[in-house]
């Protein structure tokens, strides 16, 4: 589901007034944590995640561990936030992009 650069700049846009609906600890990924993830992302689509542990790399690592899990794509990382989107898998908001 590759975006293109012009849909993560819309995205950007979009995500930009938005809150972290999931903070990310220094406990890391629990199973818990990832069934919020993914049930939070089903209804959002679009929605911003705080990591707030280690440094660089590890936050990298997790960011990218949870699209994995999710199959949702990274749209911009700034700091310990991250962007994610992935289309609902029916009635998408985004049907535009």
């Amino acid at each position: 589901m590759a975006l293109t650069e012009q849909q993560k700049k819309t995205l950007r846009g979009l995500g930009h007034t938005l809150k972290p609906v999931i903070l990310v600890g220094s406990g890391g990924l629990s199973r818990s944590l990832l069934e919020e993830f993914e049930r939070s992302l089903e209804h959002h689509e679009l929605m911003k995640v705080k990591v707030s542990a280690g440094d660089r790399t590890q936050r990298d690592a997790l960011i990218a561990e949870l699209c994995q899990h999710s199959g949702a794509e990274l749209v911009q990382r700034v700091g310990n936030v991250g962007l994610l989107f992935r289309r609902r898998r029916n009635k998408s908001k985004f049907t535009a992009l």
